[in-house]
């Protein structure tokens, strides 16, 4: 027998919601309707609905993106948590990592710096991304004001654009000498094959974004109030000097990538799977213990390409075409 409380319980959990009434509705003369006594025009109503449907589209469409969007994310935490365990082994071990990211401008190396370090521990990593040299900088030996960055055991640098600015952008703007320019090429592999040789981890990203792409995200940038301090000078000349671009690509990457100091290149027109496939090249580098054995490490080979791999490709490109296209 059901006590009397258990009754009452079920007896208000099976009730209805009560049904909204429906508003009454009544023709006028000359195209009007009469809605729960408010005149209101047919064409005003028409345009009401049309509003109200636009208005419900954009709410989906906007669902569907943070949904997409919140599920990107989550893709990226046992990733994350990954680096949290690499960090902690560099710090046990007084390890030093420098991780070197560098391409066109517009190719989504910030968005996958914040990624990386969005959960790691702020006292072990810091973010260099330096500006125009001062003029007591210009005077000194050009990897000076790099080599004062250098991490410390137990830590992680990340260069957003690093010394690889003479090889890229300073040729191309003319903002350092041929001279410059050929002692820079001449000295930066020994100069990294020195780091790793005293036991530093040295990790080079390189973004490719392409010519589309990079123009349509400079675009959102105009546009975009939140994006427009992105959009410097040198990215307005960006796509009209893109040729320049390739060619000094090829060429760094030609004379700088070698088995000691390697470079890996990540297809970054769709910017989480750039992100997801880099944060796997980083970890891969590092012989940390206790990784997570039902994650995935092997990064896509649609997205990740060795150094050279990419110079057959570009040199591929060239016989096909002519010149350098990526």
């Amino acid at each position: 027998m059901e006590n009397k409380t258990v009754k009452a319980i079920k007896k208000t959990a099976i009730k209805k919601a009560p049904i909204k009434q429906a508003p009454a509705i009544r023709a006028e003369p000359n195209n009007k309707v009469n809605i729960d006594g408010k005149i209101i025009t047919t064409d005003d109503l028409l345009n009401d609905f049309l509003q109200l449907r636009e208005d419900h589209r954009l709410l989906k469409s906007d669902n569907r993106k943070g949904i997409r969007r919140f599920r990107r994310e989550e893709e990226l935490k046992p990733y994350q948590a990954e680096l949290i365990k690499m960090q902690k082994y560099l710090e046990e071990n007084n390890r030093r990592m420098i991780i070197i990211f560098e391409g066109r401008d517009a190719s989504g190396k910030g968005g996958t710096i914040r990624r990386v370090t969005r959960y790691m521990n702020e006292k072990h990593y810091r973010i260099v991304a330096l500006g125009k040299p001062t003029e007591e900088q210009r005077t000194q030996w050009f990897f000076q004001k790099y080599i004062t960055q250098l991490p410390a055991g137990g830590e992680v640098v990340l260069f957003d654009r690093s010394w690889y600015n003479r090889a890229m952008v300073e040729p191309v703007f003319g903002f350092c000498t041929a001279d410059e320019y050929k002692h820079f090429m001449k000295g930066v592999v020994g100069f990294e094959k020195d780091l790793v040789r005293q036991g530093t981890i040295l990790v080079k990203l390189y973004f490719s974004v392409t010519k589309e792409e990079q123009d349509r995200r400079f675009t959102r940038r105009k546009t975009d109030p939140l994006r427009q301090w992105k959009l410097s000078e040198v990215d307005v000349q960006a796509q009209e000097r893109w040729d320049d671009f390739t060619k000094v690509k090829y060429e760094m990457m030609r004379r700088t990538h070698n088995a000691a100091t390697p470079w890996t290149v990540i297809r970054s027109n769709v910017k989480h799977q750039a992100r997801l496939n880099a944060m796997k090249v980083i970890l891969n580098s590092v012989p940390y213990e206790g990784s997570d054995p039902a994650l995935d490490f092997v990064p896509d080979h649609n997205v990740v390409y060795s150094g050279a791999r990419e110079i057959e490709l570009m040199e591929a490109q060239r016989l096909r075409e002519g010149k350098f296209i990526s």
